[in-house]
Formats: C-alpha cells, structure tokens, sequence
C-alpha cells in the first residue's frame, strides 16, 4: 500500500508560515482546535512543527511577553521541543507508521522538501480497525 492513499493533502490541512506572529499561529491553533501545527518557510518547504507547548515555554521564559504584544514575535523565533519528522511522498509504510506510533500526524513532502499534506495517526488506526480480521 502506498503512503499516498493516507495523505490529506495540503489545501486541507491548516498549516503555518515561519513568518507568521506568535498571536497568528495562536488563532490558527485555536480555530482548528490543533494541539500542534506544521510550519513551512515562504518556499512552501516543511521546516517543523509548532505546539501549544512551544507557545508557553515562549511565554514562561519571556517575561516581557504578554496577550497583547504577541504580534511582535514571529515564529521563527519559538523554540520547537517536539520535531515531527517528515516523510517523502515515496517513502516505505513502514518509515510512516514507525514516526505515526510517536506523532500525532507525520508531515509528507516531496523530493525537495516541499509540503503535500499530512497523515494521520486517526485515519491510520482507523484503516488498520476496519480492516483487522480473525
């Protein structure tokens, strides 16, 4: 089975740029209820994965910070404790299902480091439950 036939590609996935404010990538977690979203530079290239905990680490050691100044600091300058690793599109299922047992999703690229889309650990389970017989 290829991995492909898992991606929800990228124009269905919320995602963030490098560039965006600390404020930004709050709303965008907010308003699609994510714990954690990808992060691609202005090239369209996965460059990591931004959490809520990322966002209070920042705060807690940042004690000038505050609600109302967080448009000042762009995510690039937010440390990332958890690194989702990517996988490319033609990538083996076992590359993919070795990182989804650790992350919630698994970003795909293509051979360039372009950003596709992501996989779910959900759809993945799911697939895997609908499809286990005795």
């Amino acid at each position: 089975m290829e991995i492909s036939s898992f991606l929800l590609p990228k124009e269905q996935v919320a995602y963030i740029t490098s560039s965006v404010s600390m404020h930004e990538a709050l709303e965008q977690l907010e308003q699609h209820y994510y714990t954690a979203i990808p992060i691609i530079d202005e090239e369209g290239k996965y460059v990591g994965t931004l959490s809520e905990g990322d966002l209070l680490w920042k705060l807690k050691h940042t004690p000038e910070l505050a609600f109302d100044n967080l448009h000042e600091v762009p995510v690039r300058a937010i440390q990332n404790h958890v690194h989702n690793e990517s996988v490319p599109i033609n990538a083996q299922m076992e590359d993919m299902l070795t990182l989804a047992a650790d992350q919630n999703f698994v970003p795909v690229v293509d051979h360039e480091g372009v950003f596709l889309g992501i996989i779910r650990r959900k759809d993945i389970i799911e697939y895997y439950t609908r499809n286990i017989t005795d």
